[in-house]
């Protein structure tokens, strides 16, 4: 126990230095991990009889905790968009984050469980074989058959184009959809980040997004996707800034909703929260729930959005 708290101290004091190192950084995503051992740690003090060991369980698991909180308590204490009343809302919206994996064996049960949440928009990732399917069971409109990311909707989309520059071999997959409301045009862009432990190019894959958003007016856009990244990673929180744009998943927990690690043992409850969506001031947050588990590695976002007054 004394070697777990030693360990958890020296995780969580290594991951803040993710500041500077994008090495470091990936450190920051286990951290709810890590506080829970160094918690642990600490409880096991009170129930140890010996002065030094208590007292150096009660030190390093202490330190743990507390290095590891000043990641995680921001992403609970930053302010949200207010909600809106529980009844609904004229113009609002039901949108779906969902990665479907290209491993997802559980074709039938995913299907049947997207139509009916009757959603006006899902974004879908790794949708090469729920895409199709999802096409031919429903009336849904869509950007493209079997590309990596797609967008579905009820309404016909006004336009498709993804005008992003730069080197296409960095370059995240990427869906991008306008429509029209009654309250104007809105666009959704849905994206895949690739894991964060290749050096820097997640990070890379974050600006060349950012350069996309600058190309399209904030004030109705939602953005969404797998980023494989967390909240209380150095790297989500810069692009939370440059995006211009308010996170509207705080701290949903969306994976793993498989076997982890693979073929070992399933987690009874998802540990990391790497699917978000993003919205500009022109929406309001009335609703964020996680899915069930269907037969992807992801948990399903659901998030209904409601026009601002």
């Amino acid at each position: 126990m004394l070697l777990v708290a030693v360990g958890c101290a020296g995780w969580a004091f290594a991951a803040h230095g993710g500041r500077w190192s994008v090495r470091l950084d990936i450190l920051t995503h286990f951290i709810p991990v890590i506080m829970a051992a160094a918690v642990v740690t600490v409880i096991y003090a009170f129930f140890t009889e010996p002065p030094f060991a208590k007292w150096a369980l009660i030190g390093f698991g202490g330190t743990g905790v507390v290095l590891a909180g000043l990641l995680l308590v921001p992403e609970y204490l930053a302010p949200r968009a207010r909600a809106e009343a529980a009844t609904p809302v004229p113009g609002q919206i039901k949108l779906i984050q969902f990665n479907a994996w290209r491993e997802n064996k559980d074709h039938e049960t995913t299907v049947r469980w997207l139509l009916a949440q009757n959603a006006d928009i899902i974004v879908m990732e790794e949708a090469d074989v729920i895409g199709p399917l999802l096409m031919r069971r429903s009336n849904y409109h869509t950007n493209c058959n079997g590309c990596s990311v797609m967008i579905f909707s009820k309404t016909p989309p006004l336009d498709l184009d993804v005008p992003v520059p730069g080197d296409q071999r960095v370059r995240p997959p990427i869906a991008r959809a306008t429509y029209r409301d009654a309250h104007g045009e809105f666009t959704v862009v849905g994206t895949h980040y690739v894991w964060p432990i290749y050096g820097g190019w997640q990070q890379e894959q974050g600006r060349v997004i950012a350069r996309l958003l600058q190309k399209l007016p904030k004030e109705r856009l939602i953005l969404t996707g797998d980023f494989n990244s967390t909240p209380w990673s150095f790297s989500r929180r810069r692009e939370d800034t440059i995006f211009g744009l308010e996170r509207r998943t705080r701290g949903l927990f969306s994976w793993p909703a498989r076997d982890f690690p693979p073929g070992i043992a399933k987690p009874p409850f998802p540990i990391l929260p790497i699917d978000h969506v993003y919205a500009g001031p022109g929406w309001r947050t009335v609703k964020v729930e996680r899915g069930p588990r269907l037969g992807s590695d992801h948990y399903p976002v659901v998030i209904t959005l409601a026009p601002s007054a």
